[in-house]
């Protein structure tokens, strides 16, 4: 398929995507009415198993036809033992949508499923939306500062999201997946920002330590993630037409420190403070690891 006309390649592609996921979602809503109508937990972590199963499914379909439909192969190392029956914390630099197709094909069977942190809004996304909701993806309300100062108890309703998340993430095999940056990069959100980083946002800590506060103890280690294009960041559709198709991606496995488990990031300053001078380091490997990839590219 790699050889077809790119507007060609382009609309098979998409048409690909949208059937494969109709149909997998169709088999997941069946499962999803059972499980809300039957709220037995025992039940509920069979159905969360087969959910999962069936979101597998969907990304091994998804990989097979980006292996059909992109003709340049990836260059991807992996500094890790990975484990599919354990737990990670996974974080990632994020630049296009196209990352998560990335992040998926690169990860698929070798780790569990990944589960993001989304925005309150993604919910209403046609089909999809109600898929991640049916696979307990957790939903984060963005309040702006403004509004955090106004209600400071705003910033309780994501701790307790990212809670009830956790406990559930908990109870099957799961990597948690989190883009630190909170947003794609974009040179005038770099500029605005004023990052002391050349190819990244500043690393928001806040929903890394929430996740390790709930269930730390049972993250084998964090999975941090390098994702370049060589070739310029890539649109869906471009993707889609096998344009700027090359993706590097490099994966290093890193310990947790035991004392970032039971810190209170909100309530601690000293805490805080050190949590974030830990991101803030593997961020700074990340950038200048961007560097040298895209100058051997």
């Amino acid at each position: 398929m790699s050889k077809l006309p790119s507007l060609l390649l382009g609309a098979a592609s998409m048409l690909l995507l949208v059937l494969n996921t109709l149909f997998w979602c169709a088999c997941l809503f069946v499962l999803a009415l059972v499980k809300l109508l039957l709220p037995v937990p025992a039940l509920r972590v069979r159905l969360d198993a087969a959910l999962n199963a069936i979101a597998h499914a969907w990304i091994a379909c998804n990989s097979t036809w980006l292996a059909w439909t992109h003709r340049e192969p990836w260059d991807v190392q992996i500094d890790a033992a990975l484990n599919p029956r354990g737990w990670y914390l996974v974080n990632s630099n994020h630049q296009s949508w196209v990352d998560i197709l990335v992040l998926q094909r690169v990860f698929l069977g070798r780790v569990p499923m990944l589960k993001f942190f989304l925005k309150q809004q993604l919910i209403y996304v046609p089909v999809i939306g109600l898929a991640w909701w049916a696979l307990d993806f957790p939903f984060m309300k963005r309040h702006s500062s403004a509004a955090l100062k106004a209600r400071p108890e705003l910033r309780l309703q994501d701790l307790e999201t990212t809670r009830r998340a956790c406990r559930k993430f908990a109870q099957i095999p799961t990597s948690v997946m989190n883009f630190a940056e909170g947003t794609r990069f974009r040179a005038y959100k770099h500029q605005a920002q004023g990052s002391p980083y050349d190819h990244l946002l500043k690393p928001k800590a806040g929903a890394l330590a929430l996740a390790l506060n709930v269930m730390g103890s049972q993250f084998q280690s964090l999975l941090d993630v390098t994702i370049v294009y060589p070739d310029g960041v890539p649109t869906f559709w471009e993707f889609a037409c096998n344009q700027r198709s090359r993706v590097i991606v490099r994966v290093r496995e890193l310990p947790i420190p035991a004392q970032f488990c039971a810190g209170d990031y909100g309530g601690d300053e000293r805490f805080r403070d050190e949590f974030q001078q830990w991101l803030s380091q593997i961020w700074a490997d990340k950038d200048a690891q961007i560097e040298a990839l895209q100058r051997s590219a």
